[in-house]
């Protein structure tokens, strides 16, 4: 990585979400290579690059599902690999990924969109939403402002298994939303959708977004990271060869690979 790229990433340690001089691999194949980047809260960051460079490793890695072979996570500028479990699931908690897949469980949507309440809140707040009376307002509110968000308060009480393909990706973005995340992670969230459900989750995005929420999204659509990216990431072979913002990348990338990527002449 160029020091102006790490320059860039050192500013934002301290106040978001990072990985720095991270790498890793798996069965002796190197998939990641010296990537340091960060997102803080309130911005959108766009990771584009060709299939198979390493996007979705990048992602669990910052979701803290993955522990890296080298370098470090860091939330607010502390080694989240340094924590305790106990510690490290605080952490988790303030972070939330959505997969390419919806993988939605065979009840309503309602039920969905709270899933992610009753596992990854507090205990203590678990046990308060449990109780008859006590908690169960606050709970229906947080799913239906999730719902809102995604252009589905109307379908809480349907069958999850009666939805297209983009409503359910929709209430999995609504299912992460709902317990309230500090950070947001979208891998390819709208690979393989129509027009209509691709907007509405672009909105979405720009929604969390105003709302305090810091997003990274990757994906393999340029068009999309340059409506709703604040800083774009340009991946090829594992390592992050361009990084800022959107414009800067699009019209003027500082390496000429990021250029031919762009232009679809750099091809995997």
């Amino acid at each position: 990585m160029s020091k102006q790229l790490r320059k860039q990433t050192d500013r934002l340690l301290t106040d978001g979400l990072a990985v720095s001089a991270v790498s890793h691999g798996f069965d002796g194949t190197d998939v990641l290579e010296e990537i340091s980047l960060a997102v803080r809260q309130g911005e959108t960051l766009a990771v584009i690059g060709p299939s198979g460079t390493g996007k979705t490793t990048l992602l669990r890695l910052l979701a803290i599902f993955d522990r890296p072979d080298a370098g470090t996570v860091q939330l607010q500028g502390e080694d989240l690999w340094t924590l305790s479990e106990r510690e490290r699931l605080h952490a988790r908690r303030q972070i939330g990924m959505v997969f390419q897949e919806a993988n939605l469980f065979g009840t309503t949507v309602r039920q969905n969109v709270s899933y992610g309440l009753r596992v990854r809140r507090r205990w203590r707040d678990r046990f308060r939403g449990w109780l008859p009376g006590i908690g169960s307002g606050n709970t229906s509110r947080a799913v239906r402002d999730a719902l809102s968000v995604v252009g589905l308060a109307d379908a809480a009480d349907q069958q999850a298994s009666s939805l297209s393909g983009g409503e359910a990706q929709r209430v999995a973005l609504a299912r992460t939303l709902a317990y309230d995340p500090d950070y947001l992670l979208l891998d390819e969230p709208t690979s393989d959708l129509d027009p209509r459900n691709t907007a509405v989750i672009e909105e979405a995005v720009d929604t969390t977004r105003a709302q305090g929420l810091g997003v990274v999204i990757a994906t393999h659509d340029m068009h999309q990271a340059e409506r709703v990216a604040d800083r774009v990431a340009v991946m090829v072979d594992g390592k992050i060869i361009e990084l800022g913002p959107a414009e800067h990348v699009f019209e003027r990338p500082d390496d000429p690979r990021a250029r031919q990527f762009i232009d679809g002449e750099l091809v995997y």
